[in-house]
């Protein structure tokens, strides 16, 4: 939602300034310009990514409308199902676990945290290590240096789209300046048809070099700036999971584990000393 504000308040200010300074709404709408412009910021994404890569840009990019899916409500549920699984381990002993981490969806307990469930890194990350826990042959600073592999992975893998939008947003002036210069050719060809004609050439010209400035800087680079922020929010949480089971791994109390994951969630959406507690009690 933000993001749509944001957006729109870019466009309407500029369009108000313009139109203040008796600017025409009309000789901004050059749709060859847009067309050379979008198009050929369309075929270099296509030409630098492969087909999974682009469906990974698009879905970023919805994602930004959306906002990130890890908040406050999800690090709670998260400090829950940690500590239930945690606590049925020491009942029920680590074999125990199997069942349930083998298969995550059907879980009695994990099926019940649909935020968890919803994540597909955070899933695949925190079962996979519990199988290295339940194998038992993984000293904790062996396991913590597997997890940071796993991490660093993972990161690089969704670090690609927000990269590539960023690399997309640098090249919008170059681009723009392409148009521009297309604009110049034709009007070094009409030169010969009057002062009017050669303005009005120079003018859709012009109308490129500043739609190349102004996608960069006011739309495409702001979002990849927003893509690149819930891909860290979405990291940090990976980095809850881990300060957690490496708690546990090392033989800490449930409630001890799930402070320390607390703790390495990032302020803005850290649950307080109390909200934590109130939550464990529930999934008690």
């Amino acid at each position: 939602m933000f993001i749509i504000i944001g957006i729109v308040i870019v466009f309407a200010s500029l369009l108000i300034g313009y139109t203040m300074h008796h600017g025409e709404i009309g000789a901004l709408l050059v749709i060859n310009e847009y067309i050379i412009i979008i198009g050929a910021a369309v075929g270099s994404v296509i030409i630098a990514n492969p087909l999974p890569v682009i469906k990974k840009i698009i879905a970023g990019i919805m994602g930004t409308l959306k906002g990130p899916k890890v908040n406050k409500a999800a690090y709670i549920e998260l400090m829950q199902l940690l500590y239930e699984l945690f606590q049925f381990a020491k009942r029920e002993g680590l074999i125990a676990l199997e069942q349930h981490i083998e298969n995550p969806e059907s879980s009695s307990i994990m099926s019940k945290y649909s935020t968890f469930i919803a994540n597909h890194h955070g899933v695949e990350f925190f079962c996979d290590t519990l199988k290295v826990v339940l194998s038992g042959g993984v000293p904790a600073h062996d396991l913590e240096e597997l997890m940071d592999i796993d991490l660093e992975a993972i990161h690089h893998e969704e670090e690609v789209p927000p990269s590539s939008v960023t690399t997309v947003a640098d090249a919008f002036p170059g681009l723009g300046i392409v148009a521009a210069v297309l604009g110049v050719i034709i009007t070094m060809q009409s030169i010969d048809k009057g002062a009017a004609t050669v303005g009005a050439n120079v003018a859709s010209a012009l109308v490129g070099t500043f739609l190349g400035v102004l996608l960069s800087y006011g739309v495409v680079g702001p979002i990849a700036k927003r893509m690149e922020s819930i891909v860290k929010t979405e990291h940090t949480y990976l980095e809850c999971i881990k300060a957690a089971v490496l708690s546990f791994a090392k033989g800490a109390p449930a409630a001890v584990a799930i402070e320390y994951a607390r703790r390495s969630i990032e302020p803005e959406f850290r649950p307080s000393f109390s909200e934590t507690e109130e939550a464990i009690k529930q999934a008690r």
